[in-house]
């Protein structure tokens, strides 16, 4: 699988290429592959495979996903494939508020991780802009975000980014129904996930069915809008184990 977006900033980073285990859950209609080549008009779904499967929220070898995973599945609604970090587990109550992540009630441990710096540039092949903390700084400059390390319930600690003051900071309180899952994406103010309503382009909750595996490496990484211009691969992210 590879990242077009930056909404898993600083763990998965626009132009890396995961190795993502789809054994690590079972398997459902989602496992079956989706290969899309719009050059030549072919577009053949993974339901149109295993769409006979679906419907029974139910997996063959199921195996649980743990809080902190990341996890790649197909969106409830449109079936495109995402790729975020797993915070809510079926009964879980969610909420924001103030920018930190709460679970049934108490707030998540934060410290604080840092900057995160990149260049203001145009990323990827859909060239696309970052967002920055410290605001306008024109290509070329230097595009900061807060970075902070947060630690889940289960122990699991990860970065997270923060822009500044959003919507999605502060949100009422989701509960996780049974057989679901909330995502969300590690830059915090940049990620449509699951505190967003699937009928305004929002995730919300995951049916586990939709599960696709759980992302455990970076295998290739590229800056560049090709990955044949190999002066902008990262060498330092080749093969890569995500925490």
């Amino acid at each position: 699988f590879w990242i077009p977006s930056g909404s898993m900033k600083d763990t998965l980073l626009i132009g890396d290429f995961l190795f993502v285990n789809k054994m690590a859950y079972g398997y459902s209609y989602a496992s079956c592959p989706s290969v899309r080549i719009p050059a030549v008009g072919l577009n053949i779904d993974a339901e149109d495979i295993c769409g006979w499967s679906r419907g029974a929220n139910d997996r063959l070898f199921a195996g649980a996903p743990e809080r902190g995973d990341v996890v790649v599945f197909r969106h409830p609604v449109n079936g495109s494939d995402f790729i975020k970090r797993l915070v809510g587990l079926p009964g879980d109550r969610v909420q924001m508020i103030n920018g930190v992540l709460h679970l049934n009630g108490t707030p998540v441990k934060l410290a604080d991780g840092g900057i995160f710096s990149e260049t203001f540039e145009m990323q990827g092949p859909q060239r696309m802009q970052p967002s920055c903390e410290n605001g306008s700084v024109g290509l070329g400059g230097t595009c900061t975000k807060s970075r902070q390390i947060e630690t889940l319930p289960n122990g699991r600690s990860h970065a997270i980014l923060n822009i500044g003051t959003r919507r999605a900071d502060d949100t009422p309180v989701f509960t996780v129904p049974a057989g679901h899952y909330f995502f969300m994406g590690d830059n915090r103010d940049n990620s449509t996930d699951s505190r967003f309503d699937q009928r305004v382009g929002g995730v919300g909750f995951v049916p586990f069915e939709n599960l696709i595996g759980r992302a455990d490496r970076v295998m290739f990484s590229s800056a560049g809008s090709s990955m044949l211009y190999f002066w902008t691969w990262r060498s330092d992210r080749f093969f890569k184990r995500l925490q």
